[in-house]
């Protein structure tokens, strides 16, 4: 049975041990770091959960919250892991620990100091992100009943992005560059096509999923098949909307720097023209 040295006891639940072979680890369970002192052994399979500190910038970023977070704060974040792996039915990328601890511990922070606060994204990560976003309402709910501090309702759609990086290993970056682009896209559209688009609406939420699905589609390179018969025809019918159509692909291409595959423009074309209840 393998054996690991303890380097600090975080708490009853928590320990950071040296691994022989991944160094620095951490290691989570029941009664865990009770009693634990610096230089004791404990046995590798008693943990619950375990996750490497493999990236030096996210171990260095784990060691300083360590020194700033309460350690009842680092307790609860232990639980609320547990518990959206056991909501999402997956395992989470082992980066959720620092990110999604950094973020909460901050805006724990931002609650008391009473800093305003909105998401602007709110409504299309409800949207493209169901699951993630019920699991992260109920882990708004945790905060609220076992930290007594009420998060204003944009902290859902964070927490989401958080649970939906984890369980996809998508860096938050990219998908909020994807928000900004998709905001951009339904920006030009409404201006071109002289509509004003509400959120939450149907016609909403189905635009912003196709759009969603479409940068997707750019980053798996996925070829949807040519269809010169049906371009021309909506060429010929709808010039508004596929000249859009077009103007939209450019968008996404100078965004993501990825080449869009050409069908695109006659889904969206059609998609368009539904916002225009003229098909």
């Amino acid at each position: 049975m393998q054996e690991l040295i303890v380097e600090k006891a975080l708490n009853n639940n928590v320990i950071i041990a040296t691994h022989p072979l991944y160094k620095e680890v951490v290691l989570i369970g029941k009664g865990l770091g009770f009693n634990k002192q610096k230089g004791d052994k404990v046995p590798f399979d008693q943990a619950d959960k375990t996750f490497l500190l493999k990236d030096e910038q996210e171990k260095e970023q784990y060691m300083h919250l360590l020194r700033h977070v309460d350690k009842d704060i680092f307790s609860f974040m232990n639980d609320v892991m547990f518990y959206i792996e056991e909501r999402m039915g997956r395992s989470l990328n082992e980066h959720i620990h620092v990110a999604l601890t950094d973020h909460l511990a901050f805006a724990i922070n931002r609650v008391h100091k009473k800093i305003p606060f909105n998401n602007p994204f709110l409504l299309e990560i409800e949207s493209l992100y169901p699951k993630e976003f019920q699991v992260a309402s109920e882990v708004v709910q945790k905060v609220k009943n076992e930290l007594n501090i009420q998060f204003p309702e944009g902290e859902i759609g964070f927490v989401a992005l958080h649970i939906h990086s984890a369980v996809t290993d998508k860096s938050l970056r990219d998908l909020n560059k994807h928000h900004k682009l998709i905001t951009r896209m339904v920006k030009v559209i409404e201006e071109n096509l002289d509509i004003r688009l509400s959120k939450g609406d149907i016609n909403y939420n189905r635009l912003i999923q196709h759009l969603h699905r479409a940068i997707e589609r750019v980053y798996q390179g996925e070829q949807l098949g040519e269809q010169k018969t049906l371009a021309e025809m909506l060429k010929m019918t709808y010039p508004l909307c596929y000249n859009l159509a077009w103007k939209l692909i450019k968008v996404m291409q100078k965004q993501l720097n990825r080449p869009v595959d050409e069908t695109e423009v006659l889904y969206l074309t059609i998609h368009l023209q539904r916002l225009t209840n003229k098909i």
